[in-house]
């Protein structure tokens, strides 16, 4: 039996799930296709091959990653061998001093008001 040759390319859905970003295939496939992945720079398709060498850059739930593929998976492993196809080059997290404050409410106060909403929304910087 021949082994067969190393892949030249992959999905980039099929390597973000298999190196452990995104929990399910199915969640790689989605934020694909909402635009939170970007593959050298440019918004990426669930289709779109991955090589080795490129940079992404993936947006998940709990903050914005930026790896560099060194090497091409299409089977999902353990997480001790997922880190070693991939250079975590996220920058650090802000300290303390330079994250924003908190939005304090106080518990069981209700629903906020129009105008309490309006001004999360301004304080997080959505319109």
């Amino acid at each position: 039996m021949d082994a067969s040759p190393a892949p030249q390319s992959v999905r980039a859905d099929v390597w973000l799930w298999s190196i452990r970003l995104y929990p399910t295939r199915s969640a790689a496939t989605a934020a694909c296709k909402a635009g939170h992945v970007r593959l050298n720079g440019s918004t990426a398709k669930p289709a779109h091959p991955v090589r080795i060498g490129d940079t992404i850059r993936a947006r998940t739930i709990a903050a914005e990653r930026t790896v560099f593929v060194l090497a091409l998976v299409q089977k999902r492993t353990s997480a001790a061998l997922a880190v070693l196809n991939y250079e975590d080059r996220t920058p650090a997290p802000q300290s303390g001093a330079e994250r924003p404050a908190p939005i304090v409410r106080d518990r069981g106060a209700g629903r906020p008001t129009k105008r309490d909403r309006r001004r999360v929304e301004r304080l997080r910087g959505r319109p």
